[in-house]
């Protein structure tokens, strides 16, 4: 029974493909776009060109939305004194929501000049149903691409599974049943 393999592969991708071959809503996010937080508490870093927020911070930005217990905003001086974000560092409950998808982690990393998102640790991704689980999530805000990872070591994310691994539940679309 050599094909049952085979088969089994070919039915794991074809259920696989929907999330796999969606982008992100966030593709084209225009990160020149204003960038409001909402937070309960901001100490200034000025010596450091950072602002450290706390307290149940709020992100918007275009069509994204990040929340987390803290962020480090990350940011330059122009020669005009006018501020820019380059990177904001969230820590605790990290979440990051879009108009098609919800993704949640330890930490995140927006990192606004190479326009990518990075979630690690314990990271959950739900897109139109279907869940992965992993350890680190790459999102480019330019192609839409989202890459999973395990990463090595930890705890398995979903019970029966093996730790640094990613995990997965795919919805399969009903097929049309032929009638005869």
């Amino acid at each position: 029974m050599k094909s049952a393999p085979l088969i089994a592969a070919l039915l794991f991708t074809a259920s696989a493909t929907p999330l796999l071959a969606q982008t992100s809503a966030l593709k084209g996010l225009d990160t020149s776009a204003p960038i409001d937080v909402d937070a309960s508490r901001i100490e200034i870093l000025d010596a450091d060109n950072q602002a450290v927020f706390s307290g149940a911070v709020v992100i918007r930005q275009g069509q994204m939305t990040l929340n987390a217990d803290t962020v480090r905003v990350l940011y330059t001086r122009s020669a005009g004194n006018d501020l820019a974000m380059k990177r904001l560092d969230a820590r605790g409950n990290v979440k990051m929501v879009s108009p098609s998808e919800r993704a949640t982690a330890n930490t995140g990393i927006y990192d606004v000049n190479a326009k990518i998102i990075t979630m690690v640790g314990n990271v959950a991704l739900d897109r139109g149903g279907n869940r992965l689980k992993g350890e680190r999530l790459v999102l480019n805000l330019v192609t839409g691409q989202t890459s999973f990872d395990g990463r090595g070591g930890g705890t398995a994310a979903t019970p029966g599974t093996t730790p640094g691994r990613v995990s997965g539940r795919f919805i399969v679309p009903p097929r049309a049943t032929k009638t005869q």
